[in-house]
């Protein structure tokens, strides 16, 4: 993002092309996370939705903290491709970030359709040869896969992460989440990983989920929550890596966890799958 564009956020004034009259999932958990890059509508939706689920900004901190850690756990199986799907703002912490510290020969490709995130994504990733993101919607598997950013980082004969972290519950049943994955999965070859999480409503009384439900309807980005039968089922056909599917910082913790103790309160189910 140029300085011109990180002035006129600051101003609450979009790029051109930004609606900033409505809440955006990615700006929102830019905020949660302590980034920069968002609106005072952004702020407002999640002051909104923080104060009928009080857990809510540690959703998203457990959520990073997994994929921090997942991250770490492909490089570990000599995976040194990542596609990052839904990537949002990259806050502190990013995949690139993480890929690129431990293993410098890491490709790292996001993906995103929010004008800000894929502004401020070219900005940070200026300089780097490494990384690069496509300004695409993730549901459209071919505009992706043949983008040109795709095909300059990413070698589809060899192993690739595919990050669906904290994104599925932006596909909405009638989009077929199961449908979306198993198009990625035709064009990656074996060795390939799946890393995923979903929120949930599991853990939350009905009056909580219908606040929810009343707060998201309206907006531009509804959330679909599913149970742990249901995101179970998006992993079908793959080999879940140890420990499953679970709460987020019950995920091969690498230290005491926020929530480590009371893990349902992230209100996320985390997996790594082998495909």
């Amino acid at each position: 993002m140029s300085a011109d564009i990180d002035t006129e956020v600051s101003m609450e004034q979009g790029p051109p092309g930004v609606d900033v009259s409505q809440p955006n999932p990615a700006r929102m958990y830019d905020y949660a996370l302590g980034g920069a890059h968002n609106f005072a509508v952004d702020r407002d939706a999640f002051d909104r939705l923080a104060e009928i689920d009080p857990d809510a900004p540690l959703v998203g901190r457990t959520n990073r903290a997994f994929l921090r850690r997942a991250v770490r756990y492909c490089l570990g199986r000599g995976v040194r491709q990542f596609l990052d799907l839904g990537s949002g703002i990259p806050t502190e912490g990013n995949v690139h970030e993480i890929a690129q510290t431990a293993a410098p020969d890491a490709r790292v490709v996001y993906v995103d359709n929010e004008p800000v995130a894929v502004s401020h994504t070219r900005q940070i990733l200026r300089g780097n040869d490494l990384a690069d993101i496509v300004p695409a919607d993730m549901r459209d598997v071919r505009e992706v896969l043949a983008a040109p950013e795709t095909r300059r980082q990413l070698d589809l004969d060899q192993p690739v992460a595919l990050m669906m972290v904290a994104v599925l519950h932006y596909v909405s049943d009638q989009d077929d989440p199961a449908a979306v994955i198993a198009a990625y999965r035709e064009h990656l070859p074996p060795g390939s990983v799946l890393v995923l999480s979903h929120t949930t409503s599991d853990q939350a009384n009905p009056e909580l989920v219908a606040e929810l439900e009343r707060l998201f309807s309206d907006s531009p980005n509804p959330v679909t929550h599913r149970t742990e039968a249901e995101v179970r089922a998006l992993l079908a056909g793959t080999q879940l890596v140890d420990p499953g599917l679970v709460w987020t910082p019950l995920w091969r913790p690498d230290g005491r966890e926020l929530l480590d103790d009371e893990p349902h309160r992230s209100g996320t189910y985390a997996a790594v799958a082998e495909l």
